[in-house]
């Protein structure tokens, strides 16, 4: 069951497509899993697309019928299917599909990170500056304790975390920013695997642990 989703004003932001491309990602990845959430982003696109009627009608550029049919007629870009061939190299366990949000992504093998922690970085097609990456941390480890200068939206895929706030399983969202100093903390019963998008940077409070993460580029 899942317990923890985005706000609405992040939904709404993910509706009318004003999210970067590696929140937005990350974004879809949950509501693709979320039925409530699924129907709160249907719900706000009905929304933008009434109120789009209402608008008052303006007179074109004389070239804009042509640009846009020039890019009717461009062919799509080839997509390689979720976790086909070696665009995600990152290995999840046993019976976890890829989220489809990922179509198209690729990843790295999982790197060490520390003892019991890896992660692997994911390339979004036609945004190679988006940070976003996987995390793989075993039962019973944890990350060290950081806060945020911007923003990282999570999403868990496999295992559950707690980080002093709340417990987090799969399925849930969680968002954090420069208000919130946590330390998550995989729970003793097994590994868990996220999917993360970071904005700004990862602000850790040990030495080390800043040498490591910006080794990562976190």
């Amino acid at each position: 069951m899942i317990l923890h989703h985005p706000a609405e004003d992040l939904l709404l932001a993910f509706a009318a497509g004003q999210l970067s491309n590696g929140h937005s990602l990350v974004m879809a990845s949950h509501v693709e899993g979320c039925a409530h959430c699924r129907e709160r982003v249907r719900l706000f696109e009905a929304m933008g697309g009434a109120m789009l009627e209402e608008l008052v009608p303006e007179v074109l550029e004389s070239q804009a019928l042509a640009r846009t049919m020039a890019a009717i007629d461009t062919p799509p870009p080839v997509v390689t299917p979720p976790g086909a061939g070696p665009g995600m190299r990152a290995e999840l366990p046993e019976g976890l599909p890829w989220p489809r949000a990922l179509r198209g992504c690729t990843s790295t093998r999982w790197r060490w990170l520390g003892p019991g922690m890896r992660w692997s970085r994911v390339t979004l097609p036609g945004d190679d500056a988006a940070n976003v990456f996987l995390l793989r941390i075993g039962a019973g480890k944890m990350l060290p304790q950081h806060t945020h200068s911007d923003s990282e939206l999570t999403q868990v895929l496999y295992g559950t975390f707690h980080d002093g706030r709340a417990l987090f399983g799969p399925g849930d969202f969680d968002e954090t920013d420069g208000s919130i100093r946590h330390q998550p903390t995989v729970e003793a019963a097994g590994e868990c695997v996220c999917l993360a998008s970071v904005q700004g940077k990862v602000l850790f409070d040990g030495a080390v642990a800043r040498m490591l993460g910006a080794l990562v580029g976190m």
